[in-house]
């Protein structure tokens, strides 16, 4: 499996922080107001069977499910073929919560910084 930063660069990952979408924690008001921070941000959404979508967050439900808004898939393609990468548009689409493997936010330094203070809390 190809990982983001071969797909897409590092310089263009520079600016997306990594994170872990919270589901378990719910209930948490501080855990959900962190992640209401991140809606309708622009996302990199790795799979667990290698493709990514660049999209808009929409919604996380209490089940872990991610819906996705806007959003182009990348996949890989045969290594014969001109292009390594293929891609597709699509409208919304959910990613349930057993195939969720990474996750980059476009952020901030200040709000890179902000979630990576909750990670820690949250060992």
């Amino acid at each position: 499996m190809t990982d983001a930063a071969h797909i897409f660069g590092a310089s263009f990952l520079r600016k997306f922080c990594k994170f872990k979408l919270l589901c378990k924690e719910a209930n948490n008001s501080k855990y959900v107001s962190h992640v209401k921070k991140l809606l309708y941000r622009r996302i990199l959404f790795g799979t667990s069977d290698g493709r990514f979508f660049l999209s808009t967050f929409y919604y996380n439900d209490k089940q872990g499910n991610i819906i996705l808004q806007d959003a182009i898939e990348y996949r890989s393609t045969k290594r014969s073929a001109p292009s390594p990468m293929e891609q597709r548009v699509l409208c919304l689409i959910l990613i349930p919560y057993s195939c969720r493997k990474t996750c980059h936010v476009d952020c901030s330094i200040n709000e890179q910084l902000s979630l990576r203070s909750l990670r820690e809390q949250k060992s």
